[in-house]
């Protein structure tokens, strides 16, 4: 078979197959195209997922008959005024999207230069069908029909609709979170979706196109290393998802989907998410044109950085500098389903009067019809006793803490506490294992974590594989205050544990951190290692569940959350605490 050049019309549907994939693809193009024009304000409109129909409507800078034609051939474009293509500023500039799209729907072109008038251009899969003048405002006007009609080859790998739409709405949520000053709207078959104004601040804009209650559960993001700064929201670990569509990122204003960067954010967060959640991020990085190629793509969805371990660490650290400075925050506002569970109970019979209970409690003389605490107590029944404590020293003010001063523990694992605007409940446990691990990596920091040495070591039987991956990180689990050594085929003696620890069951904690390197040991890097280990050895050293504390023990634990990092979630991402403010007290009695 003879070597033959291609036609022009087979050149551009191949193409198309780069660039068009699904309806999504084609109207990030046009959006981006927008855009680029200078447009405040973009409208677009879909039909049937935009199988059927995009519209793109915008109020930017227009273009001439002649600029019209010329838009539609091949590499064609206004963006690249010299060959400097490292340092382009726009969202395009390959000059490919619309003779691609042309190519493989019917695509027709309505624009207006300010002063001049308004000219119309219809192309119907590569031809030339129609053209004229057009009567629309000062702006570009695009609308395609009919993707893949002509070639049922690619139509047939089209998903539904609705699908379709998905991908459409998260390619505008990506571009409208870039460019706050711009104002977008959405329609599907006639329904508005989507509409947001121009002129917006980041952080507003990203929550309004996300979840409203990301403003109050995340923290900004400012951060620097040179020429490179990252900006942006980050949801606070306890406010996460079960898959990473939350997470958006950007690069000098163009959304991508880069792995190094994916990476970064799961690396930020790997000991305070457990590893199927997934946290909530918009995160912007700006950086000289030189030091990013963005010509790697026929999408331009990918980067590549000339430095990647300077934007990988800058993420990592900008990410963990604003985490530690929320401190003890949490994603703890009661929600109105959790507050629905609360309810109120009718009062029981009254009891006899004048007469005593027992426990010698006298029951007071009731009035008739008159409902009282009373009420709720059979005859037979013994009065409920709280538990009393010698008083040392007068209570602190609630006002003077952030989570308050215990007053109760309630099924000996939650700590009731009361705060100058509400109520506070603590998991003891939860909160306990963060905090042990906090001390733990300090401790490593610092040199290495103390140990305990136990009287009688203590034979821990497990399979040989397993003895054998615990072998094989002895030194590192020494640095961590666990000495292990070598017993047999079949087993490994454990002569020191953690003193962090305390009394910790040393069986359960080897075999757990067998089942951990067998899981992990061979895909996490050595610090992801380390930090997955030490979450393990800090869940058997806390304070377990069922342990009845002191109040003192209490306050001790509550002021310690106060000044340690990350101590509003526990090492697997749940919140250590949550509380009800005084408005939602007051719902639950009906006195809001």
């Amino acid at each position: 078979m003879s070597i033959r050049r291609l036609p022009e019309h087979l050149v551009n549907r191949i193409a198309a197959g780069e660039v068009v994939e699904r309806p999504a693809s084609a109207l990030k193009e046009l959006v981006e195209n927008a855009i680029d024009a200078g447009a405040t304000r973009i409208a677009i409109a879909l039909s049937d997922g935009g199988l059927a129909r995009i519209e793109v409507s915008d109020d930017g800078c227009g273009m001439a008959p002649a600029e019209i034609a010329l838009a539609l051939e091949r590499h064609a474009t206004s963006k690249l005024p010299d060959d400097a293509i490292e340092d382009v500023a726009t969202l395009g500039f390959r000059g490919e999207a619309l003779p691609s799209i042309a190519s493989v729907s019917r695509l027709t072109i309505e624009s207006r230069v300010r002063g001049a008038d308004g000219w119309l251009r219809t192309v119907d899969n590569g031809a030339v069908v129609a053209e004229g003048p057009a009567a629309i405002p000062p702006g570009t006007r695009i609308r395609m029909e009919g993707l893949f009609d002509r070639v049922p080859a690619r139509r047939k790998f089209l998903r539904s609709p609705r699908a379709e739409y998905a991908a459409c709405m998260d390619a505008i949520r990506r571009l409208a979170m870039a460019r706050p000053d711009i104002g977008f709207s959405l329609e599907h078959d006639g329904r508005r979706a989507l509409s947001v104004p121009p002129g917006e601040d980041r952080a507003v804009r990203v929550a309004a196109l996300t979840d409203r209650a990301l403003v109050e559960n995340s923290v900004a993001i400012d951060y620097a290393r040179g020429d490179v700064t990252l900006c942006g929201v980050a949801g606070l670990p306890t406010f996460n998802r079960g898959v990473a569509d939350h997470q958006f990122l950007f690069v000098n204003g163009r959304p991508v989907k880069d792995r190094l960067l994916v990476g970064a954010v799961r690396g930020a967060y790997q000991d305070m998410l457990a590893r199927d959640r997934h946290p909530v991020v918009a995160l912007f990085v700006d950086l000289p044109g030189s030091e990013v190629d963005v010509n790697v793509h026929p999408a331009k969805t990918e980067v590549r950085f000339r430095d990647p371990g300077l934007v990988r660490g800058l993420i990592v650290g900008g990410l963990r500098a604003a985490l530690d400075a929320a401190g003890h925050r949490s994603a703890q506002s009661a929600s109105p389903a959790a507050l629905g569970t609360w309810r109120s109970e009718p009062l029981g019979s009254p009891a006899p009067t004048g007469g005593p209970v027992h426990g010698g409690w006298p029951a007071p003389p009731l009035a008739p019809a008159q409902g009282s605490v009373w009420d709720r107590a059979p005859a037979f029944a013994a009065q409920p006793l709280a538990r009393a404590e010698p008083a040392y020293a007068a209570p602190p003010e609630p006002k003077e803490f952030p989570l308050g001063v215990a007053r109760g523990q309630v099924a000996a694992t939650y700590i009731v506490a009361e705060s100058a605007d509400g109520l506070v409940l603590v998991d003891q446990h939860a909160a306990h294992e963060r905090l042990v691990l906090e001390r733990m990596r300090r401790a490593m920091a610092d040199g290495g974590v103390a140990a305990q040495t136990l009287l009688l070591p203590e034979v821990v039987e497990l399979d040989e594989s397993a003895c054998d991956r615990l072998e094989a990180r002895i030194p590192e689990l020494a640095e961590m205050g666990l000495e292990l050594e070598r017993f047999g085929p079949h087993a490994v003696l454990v002569r020191a544990v953690p003193a962090l620890l305390g009394g910790s069951d040393a069986k359960g904690l080897v075999t757990d951190l067998a089942d951990e390197l067998a899981a992990f040991g061979e895909v996490l890097s050595l610090k992801e290692r380390l930090d997955s280990v030490a979450a393990t050895m800090a869940c058997h050293g806390s304070v377990r569940a069922g342990r009845i504390l002191s109040v003192a023990e209490m306050n001790a634990l509550l002021r310690e959350m106060e000044v340690t990092p990350h101590s509003g979630q526990c090492n697997h991402g749940r919140p250590t605490w949550i509380k009800l403010d005084h408005a939602d007290i007051e719902k639950l009695f009906g006195r809001k």
